[in-house]
């Protein structure tokens, strides 16, 4: 967003926090430790001769765990998981001045019918109310590309522009059973502001015309037969 033109998303919270709990910032600044430690390179060729990448080198991963902004956990939790996965057991130090973690009652996802047999709906309080221009609504989501992570919250979409208060997210322990940590700072949701104006509500699908054939199989060509294709010709930057 434009922040000459005054098109800022805001985080807001309660002065008596500022400067105690970690800020939401850029989601790049979150890049998981499995993404950092990669190569681009495999060392190997792949099946059409080219150099074997590793997802380092796909733009389109990268991009996607840039996109907008992440929310960090305000205060390190400890959660103990029984083998059932459903009276689970949490805590944090005395001096937190909220419950960061309550539950949901089962029911609310229709609990224990399937997919919920084993699930006890938890969710995040989150201390940070997001402002954003008059137009835009702001997709929560769980970070995008993050198996690394014991948790997921469920999405949810947020007309943030007219929506004055915070916004807590309701997750699922997806970790195994045991005693767990988790630090402050910790990504909890990815937040992307939309412009509603600007989303796509009508679609078509259809047979392709053969012009449009002969055009993907150009591209398909070029997709494996040439080296950073993508990056070249087909990524908008950012």
């Amino acid at each position: 967003m434009d922040a000459d033109k005054g098109q800022v998303i805001e985080f807001l919270c309660d002065p008596a926090l500022e400067g105690r709990i970690p800020v939401p910032e850029r989601a790049i600044r979150f890049a998981p430790e499995w993404f950092k430690r990669l190569d681009r390179e495999m060392g190997m060729p792949d099946a059409q001769g080219m150099p074997g990448m590793t997802v380092k080198a796909c733009l389109p991963v990268t991009d996607a765990l840039s996109l907008g902004f992440i929310i960090p956990l305000p205060f390190d939790i400890m959660l103990r998981v029984p083998e059932d996965r459903v009276s689970i057991q949490f805590g944090w130090a005395p001096d937190v001045p909220f419950q960061p973690v309550e539950q949901h009652h089962p029911g609310q996802i229709g609990a224990p019918e399937p997919p919920f047999e084993r699930a006890m709906p938890l969710k995040f309080i989150n201390p940070w109310r997001v402002r954003v221009p008059a137009g835009y609504s702001v997709l929560f989501a769980p970070p995008f590309s993050r198996p690394d992570l014991p948790f997921t919250c469920f999405g949810g979409l947020v007309d943030c522009d007219r929506f004055d208060t915070t916004i807590n997210f309701p997750f699922l322990w997806t970790g195994d059973p045991g005693e767990h940590f988790l630090p402050a700072g910790t990504p909890m949701v990815q937040a992307v502001p939309i412009q509603r104006s600007a989303m796509l509500r009508q679609s078509q699908a259809r047979g392709s015309t053969p012009a449009e054939l002969e055009e993907q199989a150009a591209a398909a060509g070029r997709k494996y037969g040439e080296e950073s294709v993508y990056a070249k010709d087909w990524r908008v930057k950012k």
